[in-house]
């Protein structure tokens, strides 16, 4: 694996068998220019596992795929798990590898979480219990892969969880005030123009469509947050809570949108 935990929990394309271009089925649609069924081999993968129109994905009708992020489980399972050997050297091993992708995806996905957390000094308080439950994690997402194919995330989800929301508690006191809650709110299209949504609680918030220009969401929690075509410009997300980059690939933005430290401004927003 690679040797920070920040670079193992970013995909690396070069490192992985085109997990996501194979195991995951999608349905033609304003997201992908075609169907294709989980297993099937994307017709655009190379046989290098590169993707052949990876510059120019959003034009050739495949947005789907600059917003998915593995976190880092399409190498580890690939260099890790299955030792480096892919589905075409061994295809008896294709179907197990295919089911286990997914497994990893959602153990790299709390990962990263547990990590941001880590990295809040306003959680200091419970970075002992985020450890804990780091290693714990680590450890899961270390079994063999029979053991992998098995296992029910679920569970493991619901014990981080709690953390989490202490977490973002913690932290969104920070922004002075009275914390507000928008968890889970229906916000779609909304005009949310120059809102003051500092420190609020948008976890798992719907604001597909919703216009965030000017917008302040600083120390905001944005976990689970649908962003699609959100438009971000202008808005500032400084510290924001457990963003990631999927979630900004979705949304629109330009130069002027303020991000956390660590992300990359999308090559399709505004100049």
């Amino acid at each position: 694996m690679p040797d920070t935990r920040e670079t193992a929990l970013r995909g690396d394309c070069a490192q992985c068998f085109g997990l996501c271009c194979v195991a995951l089925p999608f349905a033609k649609s304003a997201d992908f220019a075609a169907d294709k069924s989980a297993g099937d081999p994307c017709r655009n993968l190379r046989d290098d596992f590169r993707c052949g129109i990876h510059t120019r994905l959003r034009p050739s009708g495949y947005q789907g795929c600059t917003v998915y992020d593995c976190f880092g489980a399409g190498q580890r399972v690939s260099q890790v798990t299955f030792g480096g050997v892919s589905w075409r050297e061994a295809p008896e091993t294709a179907r197990r590898m295919y089911e286990v992708f997914p497994v990893v995806r959602q153990l790299h996905e709390l990962l990263r979480y547990l990590t941001e957390a880590l990295e809040r000094p306003a959680a200091r308080r419970i970075h002992g219990e985020l450890r804990t439950a780091l290693a714990r994690v680590e450890e899961l997402a270390s079994l063999p892969a029979a053991d992998l194919e098995e296992l029910d995330v679920a569970p493991v989800r619901a014990g981080v969880n709690p953390l989490l929301l202490r977490t973002s508690e913690l932290v969104r006191a920070t922004a002075g005030g009275t914390p507000r809650g928008r968890r889970g709110a229906d916000l779609v299209g909304k005009r949310l123009r120059g809102a003051k949504l500092r420190g609020t609680d948008l976890r798992g918030a719907l604001l597909i469509a919703a216009d965030l220009t000017g917008a302040d969401l600083t120390l905001t929690d944005l976990i689970g947050a649908d962003l699609r075509d959100a438009d971000l410009s202008g808005a500032v997300l400084t510290d924001a809570l457990f963003l990631t980059q999927p979630q900004l690939n979705s949304a629109r933005g330009d130069t002027a949108t303020v991000l956390p430290q660590g992300f990359d401004r999308p090559a399709h927003w505004r100049s």
